[in-house]
This record gives structure tokens, C-alpha cells and sequence, in this order.
């Protein structure tokens, strides 16, 4: 084979890393990047070493660091957990007072309302009791929301601060009286309330959503849905009271009532969805309530709207029903205040734990990182101890591995031989065109008998090491050598065929043809160099055989596997070297037709012969090539070493 195909395979089959490549990158990159970047890839330098320490001693420390880091935003995130835990719960407080100020005006409004349109009527308690109880809650309002409210003639918008809300409250009760126009006076009384109230669900509203990130969410959201739907049903149940009292409700009173009433079961529903837990409480509340039964029978007369005579009695009576059913709800109210504040009180416990959790971790990780550091450091600094020993080894290893691939690879193919080390087994293939050469030394007999053994042997070192120098030139494989016969053939392993269109036919080259005669010619003309060792006046005579055609090559044999061609073809080739002359090139029909068709070559035609085991065959003699054959060696200085050299390790 050719020697860059061959440096090909053995790189390819024999790759492997150790302290010997790392030394051959670090020679490779001394002029292109100076000394200290070579000592820092190579461990065998001291400061390689140091630089990989430090390197094996940084690693360890990033993840430390991040869990450092790690562990320090949670920590900040547990303080921001603590802070919107402790907001959450000032939170819930300035929602339960607001609340509680609501209600009271929810109260107020029903109260006021009864007693305009009773004409002064108190059937639960009296109107300066009320407004005491209202006065109280907002006295214990820690902080008060400005608040914005639409004045019922101009729609003018007003803020009102504590000081100013104050003012009007009193101001607006001091004009309640039992004049006439009850029914004017009952409109301005809800828009009024129904205002201020709007005002302060919304502010509540504003507080929720701000706190949305929380887990207590949803029970706020359940409070503020509460508070709203007892804010509609108070206010459908003064239009009920109106309905009863009057008989029957205009169209823009209709519309007001069924908008709330829907309004504020919606919203109860809602608030009992965020808190499953109380639907069986408000079901156990419906069932022992009296008069809840008739009360449902109420609401759908007031929502049928039909006229009837006025009832002041059913009218009183409804709205006794009412007020207690809305201050059962109220009391659900409470029940959610008290798990509003059961959770927030999770919340804050839960952050105590993970503040004192994340203060355990970070003060641990303090602790660890430099123990891990230091335990990182001998071990790295023992395994490189180690490594330097196994460089040293894998160096040596590896420079004995290419001796033995170096052996391997001259006595099979470097293919074969990659193939048999990777898979352990290759199996025979069949190959349709190989062209093979065998040649020996005429008279060699009576040379041997002639000479000394050392004789015999160097002389035939000498002419074979030519030889296989010669054919380094050539895509060709020497097979083996028995004796003095020499056995080369092309087109296998590596089939070197070139592939060719006739027409609308795809055949096989035959440039193995041309290489083995070409190669004959080379090694028939190189032979005339060397003189036999006791008559040195009398030249080397060879006999050359050559046939092409197909043969059967596998590996045989597990004690020194040889690579061993099979077929006619072989038996052929090897009768036409027994049957030809000495300083001739004998071929076959065959070969001489694959020559014509390539052209270049000059053959001459001998005619029929008798060979041995297939009788008659008609033959050629190749005399020479057209053109100089051109010589890559020079002239053979085989006389430089007379001794006997069987293998030389590249």
C-alpha cells in the first residue's frame, strides 16, 4: 500500500491519549505561544500542575458559591415574605375596622330608611343608638381612606378625609325628619349610604389586589365578596320594604331591586366558593332560621311585581325577616375575620421557620465550603501524584503499542489489521478482479548450495528490501515471500478498481492491471543492480508471472494469522512465473487483453505452452511500457548493508 494510506489506518487504528500527546501539543504550541502556556496544558511541568490544582479547587468553589448565593436571595426572599406577611396583616386589620364601619352604616342606612318611611317608626332600636355605634367604629379606625363620591344633582366628585366624612355624616343626619316627600327622602337616604359604602368596598378592594400574592387571598376575597353582598341585599330589601309599603314598585325601582338582590347572591356565592368550609354553615344557618321560608316566598313576590294594596304590617315584617337573615350573614362575616387571621398567623409563623431553616443552611454552607475545600485540594493533590506516575506508564505503553501496530501492520493489511483488532474476527470476501505478480530468483538452488547461510541471507535481504521499496510506489500489497519467490497483488484489500460508464453499463476499472505490470517492469529492470554473492560478475536473473481474475482473501489461522488469497486465479498466476524464462515478464491471455484495452504496453505473443494442471494455455511475454519508467529511488544502493535486517521499526 502507499505510505500516507498507510499512516492513514495507523493513526486512525491506534489513537489514543497520554502523557506523550500532551507533551507533543505542548512542544507544538512552545513557538506559537510561548513557554508558559505550554508548562500550563502540560501536567508533567510544575506549573501545569499548580494551574490544574488551582483550577480543581475553583471548581468546587462555583457551586459552592452559588449555593451561597443561593441560599442568600432566599434569605432576602424570606425577609420580603416576613414583610408582605406582617403588610398582609395590617392589612386584615385596616380591612376588619373597615368593615366594621361598613356594617354600622349598613345598620344605619336600614335604620334611617324605616324611619322615614314610618314616619318615625324604631322597630329594632333607636335612631341616636345607631349613629353612637357608628360613631364608635370610626373612632377606632386606625387610618382613614380619602374617598371619592359622586353627589347625586350635579354629579360633582368630592374627596372627603376623616375630618370631612365626619362633617357630613353629622351634618346629613341632622336633616333626617319625618317631612313629607318619604319616598324622595328614602332615594336620597340609599344613594347617600350606598355611596359612601361603594367608597369604602372599593378602597378594600384596592387593598385586596395589592395582597393578591399572598395565601391568604382568596379569604379576603370571600370577606370583601361578603361585605358587598350584604351591602346589595340591604339595599334590595329596602326596595322590598318599599314594594310592601307601597303596593308595588316603579320601573326604575324594579330594575334597582332585581339588579342587587341578583347582585348579592351572586357575590354570596362567591364568597362561600373561596372558603368551602362554610357551606355548611350558612346550609345549617338557612335551616334553623325561622321565617327563612316565608322569606324566600317574599322575594319572589317582590320580583313578580304585581300591584296589591298597601301593607305596613308586611312591610314590617319583611323587613324584621330580612335583618336577621343579613345579620346571620354578618356573623359569617365575623367567621371569616377569625380565619382570616388564623392564616395570617400561619403565614407569619411559617416565615419565622423558613428565616431560621435558611439562617441554619447559610451558616452550615459557611462552615462546609472550606472543609470541602481543603478535602478537594489532597485529593486533587494525590491524583496528580498518581497521574505522573500513569503519564510515565501510558508513555511507555504507548510506545510499545506502536511497535507491536508497527509489526501487526507489515504482516497483514493495516485495514485487515484494523478490522481484526476492533471486531477480533474478518471474514473472507470475494474479490471479481485482482491482478497478481510472483516472481524467484533463477538458479537460486544451485546459489544456496554455493553459498554460506549468512550469504544466502543477506543477499536475500538485500534483494527483497529493494524490492519493498520499490513497490511503496505502486498501490499494490505484498502478500509474502517463501523462499526466493515474491508475491504482490493489487486490488485488494482496498478494491482499486476506478469505476467507469459504457454506454448505459457501469463496469469495473482496471487500474490494478497497470500497477502490477508497471510495478514488474520497475522491479525486472532494479534486479539488474545485484550480482550474485560468490560470481559478482555474473547479474541476478528473475522469472516474473502475472494473471488477473478473481480470487477469495481472508484471514487464516489464530497463531501468526496470515493474510492468504484463494483460487485459480493464485495457481494461474503462479504457473505463469514456473513456465516463463529468466529477465521475462510471463502473462496470460487474460492479462495481456486488460492491457490492450488500457494500451501503453508493449506485449509479445508466445503461443501456446503446456502448463501443468490446465494443459494448453496461449501466453504472452510483456516487454515494456511506453514512455521512461521513471525511477523514485534513484539508483539501489542495496551493497550499503550486506546484513541481514528482517524488520526495521518505523
Amino acid at each position: 500500500m502507499k505510505p500516507n494510506n498507510l499512516a492513514h489506518v495507523d493513526s486512525a487504528s491506534i489513537k489514543s491519549i497520554s502523557s506523550e500527546d500532551i507533551s507533543t501539543a505542548a512542544a507544538a504550541n512552545w513557538h506559537g505561544k510561548g513557554c508558559c502556556s505550554a508548562e500550563a496544558k502540560n501536567p508533567a511541568f510544575k506549573r501545569g500542575r499548580q494551574i490544574q490544582l488551582m483550577q480543581m479547587i475553583v471548581l468546587p468553589f462555583i457551586p459552592i458559591l452559588a449555593l451561597i448565593l443561593q441560599t442568600s436571595i432566599e434569605m432576602i426572599d424570606i425577609v420580603s415574605y416576613r414583610m408582605e406577611a406582617t403588610e398582609i396583616e395590617s392589612q386584615v386589620t385596616m380591612a376588619t375596622d373597615l368593615g366594621k364601619v361598613v356594617t354600622k352604616l349598613q345598620l344605619e342606612r336600614s335604620d334611617v330608611a324605616f324611619y322615614i318611611y314610618t314616619n318615625g317608626g324604631m322597630l329594632r332600636r333607636n335612631l341616636t343608638k345607631g349613629f353612637q355605634e357608628t360613631d364608635r367604629a370610626l373612632e377606632n379606625m386606625s387610618s382613614w381612606p380619602d374617598l371619592t363620591i359622586a353627589t347625586l344633582n350635579d354629579g360633582k366628585v368630592t374627596w372627603l378625609n376623616m375630618s370631612e366624612f365626619r362633617a357630613e355624616l353629622t351634618e346629613f343626619r341632622d336633616n333626617i325628619s319625618s317631612d313629607n316627600g318619604e319616598t324622595t327622602r328614602v332615594r336620597d337616604v340609599l344613594h347617600w349610604y350606598t355611596t359612601v359604602n361603594g367608597a369604602l368596598l372599593e378602597h378594600l378592594t384596592n387593598q385586596i389586589k395589592d395582597a393578591n400574592k399572598s395565601g391568604v387571598w382568596r379569604y379576603l376575597l370571600s370577606f370583601k365578596n361578603m361585605l358587598k353582598s350584604i351591602e346589595s341585599l340591604d339595599i334590595s330589601a329596602m326596595y322590598g320594604i318599599i314594594y310592601y309599603g307601597r303596593g308595588v314598585l316603579r320601573p326604575d325601582a324594579y330594575v334597582n331591586y332585581i339588579q342587587h338582590d341578583i347582585v348579592g347572591k351572586e357575590l354570596l356565592n362567591g364568597s362561600l366558593n373561596y372558603i368551602p368550609k362554610l357551606k355548611a354553615t350558612y346550609k345549617e344557618l338557612t335551616r334553623l332560621m325561622k321565617g327563612y321560608g316565608k322569606l324566600k316566598q317574599w322575594g319572589s313576590t317582590i320580583r313578580m311585581n304585581v300591584e296589591k294594596k298597601p301593607d305596613i304590617s308586611t312591610a314590617t315584617e319583611y323587613y324584621e325577616a330580612m335583618a336577621a337573615y343579613i345579620d346571620e350573614l354578618r356573623k359569617l362575616q365575623d367567621r371569616i375575620r377569625w380565619i382570616i387571621r388564623e392564616e395570617v398567623q400561619k403565614v407569619l409563623d411559617t416565615a419565622d421557620r423558613m428565616e431560621t431553616f435558611g439562617i441554619g443552611i447559610l451558616i452550615v454552607v459557611l462552615i462546609v465550603s472550606p472543609i470541602i475545600i481543603i478535602l478537594v485540594r489532597n485529593a486533587v493533590a494525590t491524583i496528580q501524584m498518581y497521574a505522573v506516575n500513569l503519564a510515565q506508564k501510558a508513555k511507555e505503553l504507548k510506545r510499545e503499542k506502536r511497535k507491536s501496530d508497527s509489526l501487526l501492520f507489515q504482516m497483514l493489511p493495516p485495514t485487515v489489521a484494523t478490522q481484526l483488532k476492533q471486531a477480533q474476527t474478518v471474514p473472507a470476501e470475494y474479490y471479481s478482479a485482482v491482478t497478481i505478480f510472483f516472481s524467484d530468483i533463477v538458479g537460486f538452488t544451485e546459489i544456496a548450495a554455493e553459498c554460506t547461510p549468512l550469504e544466502v541471507v543477506s543477499f536475500l535481504n538485500a534483494i527483497y528490501r529493494m524490492f519493498d521499496e520499490r513497490i511503496e510506489c505502486y498501490d499494490v500489497y505484498k502478500i509474502e515471500t517463501i523462499g526466493d519467490s515474491y508475491m504482490v497483488a493489487s486490488g485488494l484489500p482496498v478494491k482499486n478498481g476506478l469505476p467507469c460508464v459504457c454506454g448505459l453499463f457501469h463496469v469495473t476499472g482496471n487500474k490494478h492491471v497497470s500497477e502490477i505490470a508497471t510495478m514488474a517492469l520497475d522491479l525486472l529492470n532494479a534486479s539488474g543492480c545485484f550480482s550474485i554473492p560468490h560470481k559478482s560478475d555474473e547479474p541476478v536473473e528473475i522469472r516474473v508471472g502475472i494473471h488477473t481474475g478473481p480470487v477469495v482473501a481472508g484471514i487464516v489461522g489464530t497463531k501468526m494469522p496470515r493474510y492468504c488469497l484463494f483460487g485459480d486465479t493464485v495457481n494461474t498466476a503462479s504457473r505463469m512465473e514456473s513456465t516463463g524464462e529468466a529477465l521475462k515478464i510471463h502473462i496470460s491471455t487474460e492479462m495481456n487483453d486488460e492491457l490492450v484495452k488500457i494500451g501503453g504496453f508493449k506485449t509479445e505473443h508466445r503461443g501456446l505452452i503446456d502448463v501443468k494442471g490446465k494443459g494448453l494455455m496461449d501466453t504472452y511475454w510483456l516487454d515494456c511500457k511506453e514512455g521512461t519508467i521513471p525511477n523514485h529511488h534513484g539508483e539501489v544502493a542495496w551493497y550499503a548493508d550486506m546484513q541481514p535486517v528482517y524488520l526495521k521499526i518505523v
